[in-house]
Order: C-alpha cells, then structure tokens, then sequence
C-alpha cells in the first residue's frame, strides 16, 4: 500500500476521533456521569436484552458508555498530542544545540539522553506520576520529558549532517549567525522528517496514558478515559464483556490510524519508498 493510500486511511480515522474528540458535548446522548442503576450493565443494542436508547450499553453504575467513550477521546487526544509537543519541542531544541554546537554541549546532552534511553519511558513514567499524583497536567508533564530522547537523538543526526552542507557553509562564510542559519537553513530540512517521529509518537503517548490509567495512575475515577473504562470492564469481564471489548477497540482504532498516518508520512517523505 502506497503513502498516500495510508495517509487517507490514517487521516480520516484520525480526524474523525478528533472530531469527536471536540464535538463530545454535541455528539454524547447522556451525560457520561449520570448513574441510573435501575440500567447497569445494560448489553449493547444488537445483544439480547440492549436498548437503542444505550446502543452500546451501560456500565455498572448504569452509565452510558457511548458517552462516556466519547468524552473518554477528548483526554486521549488532549495528552496525546500534548505530551508529543512537550516532547518534541524539548528533544528538537536539545538535538539542535547538540549538533550545531557539537564539544562539551554535545557530550552532556546525548550522554543525558543515553542514560535516559536507559530506563523504559513507561517504568519512568509509573515511578514519577506514584509520586507526584496522577492528573491530566501530570501527565503530559510525564510523558513529554520521559519522551524527549527520541528527537534529540534524530534532530541531532540530522543537524550534524546539514551542518556540512555547502549551502551551510556559504551562510557561515557570508558572517550569518548560528541562530539564523538554524532559523533559515536547519529547521526547514527538519521539519518533514520531525512530522513523522511526531506522528509516530503521538501513537506511543497514547498507550502509555492508557496503561497509566488502568494501572490507576492516571486520572481517578470516574474520570472518563479510556483506560479507565478498560479497567472498569477487565473486573466485569465475563459477566459484561461488551466495556472492556468497546473500550479496546477505541484504543487499537486511535493508534492503528496514527500509526498509518505517520507510516503514510515516512514513506511519502523517503525517496526510497
């Protein structure tokens, strides 16, 4: 399959969820948070015993889980995206400095982000939200400095490379300074390339919410997130297999159209492909 066939695909499954995502108080038919437990556990409306009214179900408290999935995209999305900026934002500027200024801010940086790459993003990310307290600032804050390294590591490859580059050095030898050549002459080759690591990413960030919320660390019920659901559904998993299996389903949906989306973008981007 061709990038842009996969662009397509990923795009309009990623912006439909966004879309949701930022249409939730129109497209929710309940308040995700009103109990009613004359309805818990409600099946889905093509299972025996399911209503229209609640076309995917209730949950044990006898809320609707289409709401509650709707609303549980908006934080999906706000941390993803989120905790990606934060990251790229810190891994690009760090990855610049590196590789423009090469010597000793080369040394600190990359070796920080060895010693970093060392320990998994999600055992750090446990380790700090235990300690800190799970909420959505935390862990945006969390996961964008736990995922820093990946574009350190690729701004800085990449920098070193242009820096050679003979339209560099002729910026050099006109008396242009570093921050413009970087401004002008580094960033703009960056970006296409900086598109995809980010596109890929949002995808990781994604998952990592979610296991922080099932494990508890992310935010506390009855916040509506997806992981939160999931954990709600693995404790009524075969009594009320439809939580657990719809609340999957929305998270392998999100990161399969972020990943088609980013391997869209690489392979549009690479001449190889």
């Amino acid at each position: 399959m061709k990038g842009r066939t996969k662009i397509w695909i990923g795009g309009i499954i990623v912006g439909g969820i966004v879309a949701v995502a930022l249409l939730a108080d129109l497209i929710a038919p309940y308040d995700p948070y009103r109990q009613n437990l004359m309805l818990r556990l409600k099946p889905p409306a093509w299972d025996n015993g399911g209503s229209i009214d609640h076309p995917l179900g209730t949950d044990n408290f006898g809320r609707d889980l289409l709401s509650r999935l709707v609303f549980g995209s908006r934080l999906s999305v706000m941390v993803g995206v989120a905790s990606m900026l934060l990251a790229a934002t810190i891994g690009t500027t760090m990855g610049l400095v590196a590789g423009w200024r090469g010597g000793r801010a080369e040394a600190l940086i990359m070796r920080l982000a060895d010693a970093q790459l060392a320990v998994p993003e999600i055992l750090l990310a446990i380790l700090v939200v235990a300690a800190i307290g799970g909420s959505a600032l935390n862990l945006v804050l969390v996961l964008g400095v736990s995922g820093w390294m990946v574009h350190a590591r690729v701004v800085f490859g990449l920098t070193r490379s242009l820096r050679e580059r003979p339209f560099v050095e002729a910026a050099v030898s006109q008396g242009a300074t570093g921050r413009f050549i970087v401004a002008r002459h580094i960033l703009p080759h960056l970006l296409p390339v900086m598109s995809v690591v980010a596109t890929l990413q949002v995808a990781q960030m994604i998952l990592q919410e979610t296991a922080l919320s099932f494990l508890g660390l992310g935010l506390a019920p009855p916040a509506a997130t997806w992981g939160n659901i999931l954990a709600e559904g693995r404790e009524r998993l075969f009594v009320a297999p439809w939580i657990a299996n719809l609340a999957g389903a929305a998270i392998v949906l999100l990161v399969w159209g972020v990943n088609f989306l980013g391997n869209g973008l690489r392979e549009h981007f690479d001449p190889r492909d």
